[in-house]
């Protein structure tokens, strides 16, 4: 899926008069995402030979198929075996894909990813809720069922220096890999578009020198 990749500005104005985290002035906000680290989400030995780095949105069909149909296999087969250390990286092409992103992040690394699959199974459904409010109920909802508190949602939900931080992380790692669009992948330092199982796997085996 190919989209305009946000800006802080408009991150700014796209949250702003929704009741959740407003990014403060350009000079505030880069000081906060100084101050602010973001911890990367991986899977994986860090120390096996090939590195991967998913850039995803939570709004993107096509991310939402492939964590459904291609990341199992590829967890299964490179992940768990250590021949590859899998990063994830969020993409942020509205308001509603950052939501998500603090809602994942909100468990904390051991349950990133599972919260993740739950995002992205419900994607159909909280992501064309048809208004912030419903958007964002369906997102609790999912926080719920994820074992969150309800405080601590609304908590992650609103921790703007947290949102601040991940606008400029997601920039500074998409201009360096030349992310265009979602899903898309780097394969040690080369960035790939979506592709099928079969495709990765003969990219990683490659990578690897397996026939």
């Amino acid at each position: 899926m190919t989209r305009k990749l946000l800006t802080a500005a408009l991150a700014a104005a796209l949250l702003a008069g929704t009741g959740w985290a407003p990014l403060a002035p350009a000079p505030v906000a880069a000081q906060a995402a100084e101050a602010a680290e973001v911890t990367e989400m991986t899977m994986g030995d860090p120390e096996a030979p090939v590195e991967v780095i998913e850039y995803a949105s939570y709004t993107c069909p096509h991310c939402a198929t492939f964590h459904e149909n291609v990341l199992p296999r590829l967890k299964e087969d490179y992940v768990d075996t250590g021949k590859v250390h899998f990063i994830y990286r969020e993409v942020y092409f509205d308001k509603y894909g950052m939501w998500a992103s603090m809602l994942a992040r909100c468990g904390g690394e051991e349950r990133f990813f599972g919260i993740t699959e739950l995002i992205y199974d419900a994607q159909s459904s909280w992501s064309r809720a048809g208004s912030d409010v419903a958007v964002a109920d369906e997102l609790r909802r999912i926080g719920r069922l994820a074992g969150l508190g309800e405080e601590q949602v609304e908590a992650c939900l609103s921790d703007a220096d947290k949102l601040r931080a991940l606008v400029a992380w997601y920039q500074e790692n998409a201009t360096e890999h030349g992310i265009q669009a979602t899903p898309s992948f780097v394969i040690d330092g080369e960035t790939y578009s979506n592709m099928s199982y079969a495709d990765f796997s003969e990219i990683l085996d490659e990578k690897l020198g397996e026939e």
